[in-house]
């Protein structure tokens, strides 16, 4: 069995290691990121079996499955509360909850050895599982935020955003004034307080905002490049995983 663990806490990862090797399953790598994650998928036999922590150091291990098919099973390891375990009920995904009981994790080896799953292109619905990590009642989407500029605090709408972006690890924004403005936290976390039906991740880097989109033009490989209003510094490519939902947020 080809076994690969998904964790940013390497002593937790270790861990999971040699819990499985007491079991007789032997991890043959340990991954700690999104982005060391979909490097390796895209240079490596995919394995059997994936132990998948959902908060990775550089955001949601869901974004794997933004850029990657995934051909394995997977067992997501979480700290979540039962709520939020609806998600991956739905979803027909297994998990454990950390702490890692050793009782539990035998029982979820034991069902995958018994399954026998054959490989196939895992479809994970991601806004699905988001929408049900976050209580809808209690969920308050950002209207504005703030940008420091020399000893002045400029006010920013969100309406005023064409999109947001990541560069060399670090976060922007560019408005429909034709500016670029740094900002202080993760393209992931700035999603997670974005309205869905005005903003959309089309991959890795780039959110957009709906009204900000101009064109749509068929790409490569089943993709899709957007043409902003303003915005055309770089090439916006919607990714092939995400070009389905792409299609049914424009459509609503």
């Amino acid at each position: 069995m080809n076994v690969l663990i998904i964790e940013d806490e390497k002593p937790a990862a270790r861990r999971l290691a040699r819990m499985l090797n007491e079991l007789g399953v032997k991890a043959n790598n340990m991954l700690h990121s999104v982005e060391e994650s979909i490097n390796w998928f895209q240079n490596n036999q995919h394995p059997d079996l994936i132990f998948l922590d959902i908060q990775l150091s550089d955001g949601l291990s869901f974004e794997i499955f933004e850029e990657i098919s995934v051909k394995s099973a997977i067992i997501f390891t979480t700290a979540y509360d039962e709520y939020a375990l609806k998600a991956f009920k739905l979803n027909s995904i297994d998990y454990l909850l950390k702490p890692i009981d050793e009782d539990e994790l035998k029982v979820a080896v034991d069902k995958f050895k018994e399954q026998q799953p054959k490989e196939t292109n895992l479809r994970v619905d991601i806004d699905e599982i988001k929408k049900l990590l976050i209580n809808p009642i209690d969920r308050k989407f950002k209207k504005r935020l703030t940008i420091k500029i020399g000893q002045h605090i400029k006010i920013i709408h969100v309406d005023e955003i064409e999109c947001f972006y990541s560069e060399n690890k670090a976060t922007y924004i560019y408005t429909n004034n034709s500016r670029n403005y740094l900002i202080d936290g993760s393209l992931e976390n700035w999603f997670d307080q974005l309205d869905p039906e005005q903003f959309f991740r089309v991959n890795r880097t780039y959110i957009v905002h709906v009204n900000a989109i101009k064109d749509i033009i068929a790409y490569s490989n089943s993709r899709l490049k957007l043409i902003l209003h303003g915005y055309n510094e770089s090439e916006i490519i919607v990714s092939r995983e995400r070009v389905k939902d792409f299609k049914d947020w424009i459509d609503r």
